[in-house]
């Protein structure tokens, strides 16, 4: 499994030789192995990539980011074949219960506001952290009462201001989405490589969205991105804050009783969602990762 999250920057021709991804740029060529290389992304659309190397890529299951003019996170590939028994895996997908779905629900929200609530903490909030450890415990199967949406009008508010807008053009916002955005590639490739469909969702079912079942298992890992955001002491969306983000899912968290790389929680967490669908393991067998 490679540990590299790649990113090009400058103007340059990605090309694959021998195993390798050749970066040749004005002034050297660098060369990676594809073994190292956790995920491409390429934050200028000032990029050659030829195609030989996307299907080396493919073949290796190395998703590529492809960013817009302003460095924004617009596509992704994915390979087609994400594991032998796929058709199997998406027959069972359309036949997963509604109350194990909504019980999952329940389970992924709660998780998301102790997130949030462990968020607060670390930025000395515990009045406001107590209180979404009550809305945590208050969440019931599928969330009926949308204790999700009353946590988070709490806790924004509480993080950023009470003016905070998560449609406001900023900085901010912008950093944050671009953070939203890596994630959301992590738990798709996660999905697509366990052969299930990111369009079939357990809460998430918009017609025009092909990533809803993807929207509804990183819900729990937002808030990390927001801790990652107000840690950096950055206040710009600048290159440094790319950087950054790009590489959060080989930072340290707390997990099962040991410190695990976020990008390894991500993918034990999903497992753990498809186990209980599946009814290989059940809700509790779910563990929750930890900021503190």
């Amino acid at each position: 499994m490679g540990f590299r999250s790649v990113c090009i920057e400058n103007r340059c021709r990605c090309s694959y030789s021998g195993g390798y991804l050749v970066v040749t740029g004005e002034a050297a060529t660098t060369k990676i192995h594809l073994s190292e290389i956790a995920s491409l992304t390429l934050c200028t659309t000032k990029v050659y990539v030829s195609a030989y190397l996307m299907s080396e890529l493919a073949k290796s299951k190395i998703p590529v980011t492809f960013c817009d003019e302003k460095c924004f996170p617009i596509a992704e590939s994915l390979p087609l074949h994400g594991a032998h028994n796929c058709v199997t895996r998406v027959e069972s997908q359309m036949d997963w219960s509604l109350p194990s779905k909504k019980r999952l629900w329940q389970k992924v929200v709660r998780d998301k506001i102790a997130a949030q609530s462990e968020v607060l903490q670390l930025m000395n909030a515990p009045r406001e952290a107590k209180m979404l450890k009550g809305y945590a415990e208050d969440v019931r199967s599928g969330d009926p009462t949308n204790r999700e949406a009353a946590a988070a009008a709490l806790y924004f508010s509480t993080l950023f201001g009470a003016s905070f807008n998560r449609d406001q053009d900023s900085d901010l916002n912008a950093s944050l989405n671009y953070g939203y955005s890596i994630l959301l590639s992590k738990v798709s490739r996660e999905i697509v490589s366990r052969g299930y469909l990111t369009h079939l969702g357990i809460k998430h079912q918009s017609d025009f969205n092909q990533w809803n079942l993807s929207c509804d298992f990183m819900e729990p890992f937002r808030p990390f991105i927001d801790l990652t955001v107000i840690q950096s002491g950055l206040s710009e969306f600048c290159t440094e804050m790319r950087r950054l983000l790009i590489d959060v899912m080989n930072r340290d968290v707390s997990f099962d009783e040991g410190k695990y790389k976020m990008g390894s929680v991500v993918s034990l967490y999903i497992q753990s969602c498809f186990d209980a669908l599946e009814r290989r393991g059940t809700i509790d067998d779910i563990k929750m990762y930890s900021m503190l």
